[in-house]
């Protein structure tokens, strides 16, 4: 069994999310010491090891209570795995949608500001009024 800081390090994730992510039930330590000490045993390591990944491909909460909950399934059907997954993938395409629609203007507002000496920008007239 470790204590938080060991199983934070073992998980590559901060400790401060460790313990978040025993708060909200998502993974919970098997138990804690004589001390109060929170204790994580090896599978339960793996289980934070997994949500930190699964968050850094931008799967929420509740997506990655979901996935963890197929994780610990060995009988899942690999579709609903697939199904969330292509979800998440929709869901970045529109990101990057916005992203490259976000990138244009500013694209266009750069184009069109002088970068002298003079005051007028349109850079700070769009971002001040919307003009």
């Amino acid at each position: 069994m470790y204590k938080i800081s060991e199983a934070a390090i073992r998980a590559n994730l901060p400790v401060k999310t460790v313990r978040y992510y025993g708060d909200i039930g998502l993974v919970t330590p098997a138990g804690r010491s004589d001390s109060g000490y929170r204790l994580y045993t090896d599978p339960d390591i793996a289980k934070l090891s997994f949500v930190g990944r699964a968050r850094r491909y931008s799967f929420s909460i509740n997506q990655c209570r979901e996935l963890l909950d197929l994780y610990e399934d060995e009988q899942r059907p690999s579709f609903i795995v697939k199904q969330i997954t292509m979800e998440k993938i929709a869901e970045i395409d529109c990101r990057l949608g916005e992203l490259k629609e976000m990138r244009d203007e500013l694209q266009h507002l750069a184009g069109n500001c002088h970068g002298d000496s003079r005051p007028d920008c349109p850079i700070i007239g769009k971002l001040s009024n919307g003009d």
